[in-house]
């Protein structure tokens, strides 16, 4: 899985970097196929904002999250695309019998 990290009006520090890297490793344990993930950090004003697109095969998934804290809204984008992801795994799967 290929992440790439970029900010806006914000320096990525390698504390951020390596949280959003141990986040979204939790996306890899219900699908393999990720592909390419691109996260942007920004700041507007006083809210923290985190959106991610995702390539996984078949699909290109998209989230974003603001917090009032940075961390908190890489949290709650890593459940945004957890769900996603499942969503589609539990599409693509055959439930034929």
């Amino acid at each position: 899985m290929q992440i790439s990290v970029t900010g806006h009006h914000i320096d990525i520090t390698d504390a951020l970097k390596n949280y959003v890297e141990t986040k979204f490793e939790r996306l890899e344990r219900h699908i393999d196929h990720v592909t390419d993930v691109h996260v942007i950090l920004g700041v507007e004003k006083i809210i923290k904002k985190a959106e991610a697109t995702v390539q996984i095969s078949g699909a290109k998934l998209f989230a974003e999250d603001h917090q009032e804290d940075m961390y908190a809204a890489i949290d709650s984008l890593v459940d945004k695309l957890d769900r996603q992801v499942r969503k589609h795994k539990e599409k693509t799967a055959n439930h034929h019998r």
